[in-house]
């Protein structure tokens, strides 16, 4: 058996690796896509601002400027001595052979630009965009050429602004370090909720669990405080009812082991008794006639009570089988009737027994259901002794064989009634008998696909109606 802590770890574990992975996982792809998506729109914003000064500028020295290449050269020259942004770009012109011409930083005339940008332009006569490392200083770099034409539309050479992405890349990596910051807290977020989450799942469950070794060691009806209204308040009292249910079915078992005791007790003491009386003096006939007869009886009890806990154990283990055959029905319920008449009237009850006149075929075990027959018979006899008759009929109803058995004596309680069935209870009764007969009785009618049925009134008596199916027949509805 695992301890609580490893119980508790246990879940713990699956929930984090279950719940805060897909999370986590889901928070690290919005930190990716919004550290990508504020890279690209900062590069895109730097990227369209130096395509349209470069637009601009190429477009201004084309309006202002002849035919002649050293207009092109003195506008040139001027338009970047007058720059006024030297610290924030550079403005370079670039010949018809791709070199510098003119630069705001003062770089040499003649000098070839290592990025692909002025390639690009003087090879596709477009505006080129060149973002990456400049092979010369390293550095992070976007340049921009637009090419220039003259009044004959001929290449003269074009005009490039550069800027270094240093500062663009710090701002980037600030904003980077902020999503991080705020991933990583909302990951500590959902960690702490997780926690009061999972605490109270776990602690519901650690008292499940402390509740399941209780019962395991014997504290039957022990009780959860029901906390909750969800899926494990619904637990809790699934826990209760099991717990109630189990305690209730020990008291009942305890109440069996006393009353089949008591039982067993009785009768052996009674065989005991005589045994020894008879032994004592042989000569006495009629008491030990007297003691035999009684010997007889109580063994025949004995073995009748043998026999419903042999029953029960066959129930139980599945091992109990049906011998069937076709047979009157009405035949062995007159059996059983005739057995308990004499014995009924001397106890001050008198059978009233009806039956229709038609055959009653069943396929069916014909002891088995004569067993039933003398058990409920008997019981009527035992709990309706205060009334002044038994009621017996047996007919056809639809395509049912129904036997009725009523007597009117004390009734059950009807807190007790829904239990009457099950093994092991005798309730408030005071009978003999050890509490199973009747279910046996239920599983025997059971197996036969039929039902045993019982109301009651108390204080006016018990009916039990027992339905069997009946073979094809007349339709007889005389109950």
């Amino acid at each position: 058996m695992k301890r609580s802590g490893g119980f508790t770890k246990g879940i713990k574990r699956r929930w984090l690796v279950n719940n805060l992975s897909v999370i986590a996982a889901l928070v690290i792809f919005i930190f990716l896509l919004g550290s990508f998506a504020l890279e690209n729109y900062y590069t895109a914003s730097v990227r369209s601002s130096l395509q349209n000064r470069a637009q601009a500028s190429a477009r201004l020295i084309n309006q202002y400027m002849s035919d002649s290449y050293d207009d092109f050269y003195y506008y040139t020259y001027n338009l970047v001595n007058d720059f006024s942004d030297k610290d924030k770009l550079e403005l370079q012109i670039i010949d018809r052979n791709g070199r510098v011409m003119f630069s705001s930083t003062g770089l040499s005339a003649g000098f070839v630009p290592t990025a692909d940008d002025v390639a690009d332009a003087i090879n596709t006569s477009s505006i080129s965009v060149f973002d990456g490392e400049d092979k010369l200083t390293g550095e992070h770099i976007m340049a921009v050429t637009a090419p220039i034409y003259n009044g004959n539309s001929l290449f003269v050479g074009g005009v490039r602004y550069v800027t270094g992405m240093k500062l663009l890349d710090a701002q980037v990596m600030r904003m980077d370090i902020w999503l991080a910051v705020g991933a990583l807290a909302v990951l500590g977020m959902v960690l702490i909720l997780n926690q009061f989450f999972i605490r109270s799942i776990v602690n519901p469950m650690l008292q499940i669990n402390d509740l399941a070794k209780r019962i395991a060691k014997g504290q039957y009806g022990a009780r959860l405080d029901v906390a909750f209204d969800d899926e494990l308040g619904e637990l809790c009292d699934t826990i209760n009812d099991m717990s109630s249910e189990i305690g209730r079915m020990e008291k009942v078992k305890n109440d069996f082991i006393s009353s089949v005791s008591h039982e067993l007790r009785t009768p052996l003491t009674a065989i005991g008794g005589w045994a020894e009386t008879i032994e004592s003096d042989l000569s006495d006939t009629k008491t030990a006639k007297a003691g035999l007869d009684i010997i007889k009886k109580e063994t025949r009890r004995l073995s009748q009570m043998v026999e419903e806990l042999l029953d029960f154990s066959r129930i139980e283990s599945g091992a109990l089988k049906l011998q069937t055959e076709l047979f009157d029905l009405r035949g062995e319920l007159y059996d059983a009737v005739f057995t308990y008449t004499e014995m009924l009237r001397q106890q001050g009850l008198e059978i009233k027994y009806s039956e229709q006149n038609e055959p009653l075929m069943v396929v069916g075990d014909r002891n088995r259901l004569k067993q039933v027959f003398l058990n409920i018979i008997d019981n009527a006899g035992k709990y309706g002794a205060d009334g002044d008759s038994v009621d017996i009929s047996i007919a056809r109803d639809g395509a049912n064989a129904v036997v009725k058995i009523t007597d009117h004596g004390m009734g059950i309680p009807e807190n007790e009634l829904p239990f009457v069935k099950e093994k092991f209870f005798k309730g408030s009764a005071r009978g003999r008998g050890a509490g199973i007969g009747l279910a046996v009785c239920n599983e025997i009618i059971a197996l036969h696909e039929g039902s045993l049925d019982i109301s009651s009134v108390y204080g006016e008596g018990t009916e039990i109606t027992i339905t069997i199916p009946a073979e094809p027949g007349e339709s007889v509805n005389a109950i």
